[in-house]
């Protein structure tokens, strides 16, 4: 794993090193929702990416050697899921068992937090697309699709809300 921790994605996901803005892992995972909510330019660190973002051009891209270094490390998976919960309290969600099944459900507070993001052409939708992109990506595609099943109901639920081709977006970033 040295030889990969190289890449600014490991070395930020590791909290050796940090964004380009100066914020270490630990520091985002501590915002509350407003800050989670007005910065634009963390999504692309939390949740990299192999392909270039259209507002973070400089956001580091997820290579082969940032897979092979997820696959093989706990550590990294780990912060993944830190960083994966705090994004599902801002959407006002959370993961729990369900026998021997994690889901993702409603927490207590999603009608409030459902209020910022369950609306039309809402920037949280493609940074949904992102978050389940990057969870498929680096080895944690069963949460992706819990996440993604919980999404469908919310879909099912808000459909002047939700666009159709936003929901094809977050079922293609799964399948």
């Amino acid at each position: 794993m040295h030889q990969l921790t190289a890449s600014p994605i490991v070395l930020f996901y590791l909290g050796e090193q940090p964004d380009a803005k100066g914020r270490l892992l630990q520091m985002i995972w501590a915002w509350d929702d407003e800050a989670l909510e007005c910065a634009h330019d963390y999504i692309q660190w939390l949740f990299p990416l192999a392909e270039p973002s259209a507002y973070n051009p400089a956001a580091p891209l997820v290579t082969d050697d940032v897979v092979r270094a997820f696959q093989q490390s706990p550590q990294l998976r780990q912060n993944l899921l830190k960083s994966f919960d705090v994004m599902l309290h801002f959407y006002g969600l959370r993961r729990q068992m369900a026998g021997n099944e994690i889901v993702v459900v409603r927490a207590v507070h999603y009608a409030d937090r459902a209020r910022e993001w369950v609306q039309p052409l809402d920037h949280n939708h493609l940074r949904i697309t992102r978050v389940l992109k990057c969870l498929t990506t680096l080895g944690l595609a069963a949460e992706a699709q819990t996440f993604y099943q919980c999404l469908e109901q919310i879909y099912r639920e808000n459909r002047d809300a939700i666009s159709p081709e936003t929901f094809r977006y977050w079922t293609n970033a799964v399948a």
